[in-house]
């Protein structure tokens, strides 16, 4: 029951964070942030009434016998996901290190140009105390963002379900893509009837190409990013135990069935919706992903590359192509110009970073610390640096940074050789490295846009990230318990 109520939970949000203009606004990302405290609660609650009748050998290799809550603790023990715990606790911790009031000599010492900063502006000259954040209370609510989604990413790691039931993984893996498909449609429908609307509201200038219910082109060129290659993913873990049963490409595609054949053209349908977003670091992350796919869901007996994945993107390309393609590559024209605008902004923000390097200016204080380092006429507001590592390196300095870096990659090693471990044969396989490409693909598109900063996708990217990582460990946890057996 609880499992359960945890599924649909999650589902709902999955469902939820997109279709709530990508959770920009305070009510829909707390609303994520209170969804996700939810399923934790149950977990608890479920875990207090689970019977571990080895209470005395918790922290022992899993025996089958124990509850949940003794099966996240070996987990968190084990030495494969103790380090992404210390790492993510040491990040949060220096967040709420820039939020607490510091002597104004040790300020002086750590962040100088924080230290005159604070004394300049400061109405109590003689105020002794002041934080690390330009902002505080702007870097009250990115940490609340971030400490949600780091719990929700270390339940995902514990909770069995996700890597023991295959029922649960597929409902999840049906949402994500239903959702994408969905946007899709939607998006396209805005886009092509020219009612150029996002949910009821007018958005003339915000519609000019296909954007779902998100309200930029880019953040939903980033959600569909990570949802195609996952969805390709799924679509291969379907015809894995039936490799090499085929005589030709037409016995195989007689053997589909109806499931399989809607999961191929829902991809084709999100390509669709991409293609026409016109953001053209997406589509080239698209290609990217695909060249990808196609190597790494290849088969040795057929050749180099997957011939499915090649002709599914070939299809889609071919349908975009008969619709028209004018806005898309007439997009591609104006990519100098947009370059220049975008370097400007990255000259400006290492600048930040070079007076900050250490702890940064506070998470979520680019809006407020920019104008101060701005260097060219830019109309409107600067609301972000065009690329999330540089706008990153800046709030939280070099050691913030560094921290994340390293818990990045500690856990690609981890999924690459997870994902070595599996048979060919095993559909788990096939969905983490769709997921995989997919988390590669977001990273990529983020040198020069805004992706991670935006929940919706914040949210996918934790959930795909925890999902590739638990397939991955498969193997490697049936290897421990079979001496137990």
């Amino acid at each position: 029951m609880f499992n359960r109520a945890i599924t649909l939970l999650l589902i709902a949000l999955i469902l939820f964070t997109p279709v709530a203009f990508g959770s920009m606004e305070i009510w829909a990302y707390s609303l994520m942030e209170l969804g996700i405290l939810l399923i934790v609660i149950l977990w608890a609650i479920q875990s207090a009434l689970t019977p571990s009748p080895e209470g005395s050998e918790r922290l022992t290799p899993p025996s089958g016998k124990r509850g949940h809550f003794s099966s996240l603790q070996f987990e968190i023990c084990n030495l494969k996901f103790a380090i992404p715990l210390v790492l993510l606790v040491l990040f949060l911790l220096l967040i709420l290190f820039q939020i607490i009031s510091l002597p104004s000599g040790i300020l002086k010492v750590i962040s100088p140009k924080t230290f005159a900063l604070r004394s300049g502006l400061s109405l109590e000259p003689s105020a002794s105390r002041f934080p690390l954040s330009f902002v505080p209370f702007l870097t009250q609510i990115e940490f609340f963002k971030w400490l949600a989604l780091a719990v929700l990413f270390i339940f995902l790691l514990g909770w069995k379900p996700l890597e023991q039931s295959d029922r649960t993984r597929k409902q999840l893996l049906m949402a994500v893509a239903v959702v994408g498909v969905l946007e899709s449609l939607y998006g396209m429908f805005e886009f092509f009837s020219g009612h150029h609307h996002i949910l009821g509201v007018a958005a003339e200038r915000l519609v000019s190409s296909t954007t779902g219910t998100f309200i930029n082109r880019n953040y939903f060129a980033g959600y569909l990013l990570m949802v195609i290659p996952l969805s390709m993913g799924f679509l291969f873990s379907r015809e894995a135990g039936r490799a090499g049963r085929y005589r030709g490409w037409r016995s195989w595609l007689s053997s589909l069935d109806g499931k399989t054949l809607l999961i191929g053209f829902g991809v084709i349908v999100m390509i669709l919706a991409l293609l026409f977003s016109a953001s053209r670091m997406g589509i080239l992350s698209l290609l990217l992903s695909f060249s990808l796919i196609s190597i790494f869901f290849r088969s040795s007996r057929r050749g180099r590359f997957s011939r499915v994945s090649i002709l599914i993107l070939g299809l889609a390309i071919l349908w975009a192509g008969w619709i028209g393609l004018d806005v898309v590559i007439s997009r591609f024209f104006t990519a100098s110009e947009d370059f220049k605008g975008r370097w400007a902004f990255w000259v400006n923000t290492f600048q930040i970073y070079k007076d900050f390097p250490v702890f940064g200016s506070g998470l979520g204080t680019f809006f407020q610390v920019f104008p101060m380092y701005r260097s060219s006429h830019i109309t409107g507001l600067v609301t972000h640096a065009e690329n999330d590592f540089l706008q990153l390196l800046s709030e939280v300095g070099a050691l913030g940074t560094g921290l994340l870096a390293v818990l990045f990659f500690f856990l690609l090693w981890r999924v690459l050789s997870g994902i070595r471990s599996l048979s060919h044969s095993e559909p788990g396989r096939y969905i983490a490295m769709g997921g995989l490409v997919g988390i590669l693909a977001l990273m990529f598109h983020s040198l020069v846009e805004r992706n991670i900063q935006v929940p919706a996708n914040a949210f996918l990217y934790t959930f795909i990230f925890a999902l590739v990582l638990r397939i991955a460990s498969i193997k490697e946890e049936k290897d421990i318990q079979r001496p137990n057996d």
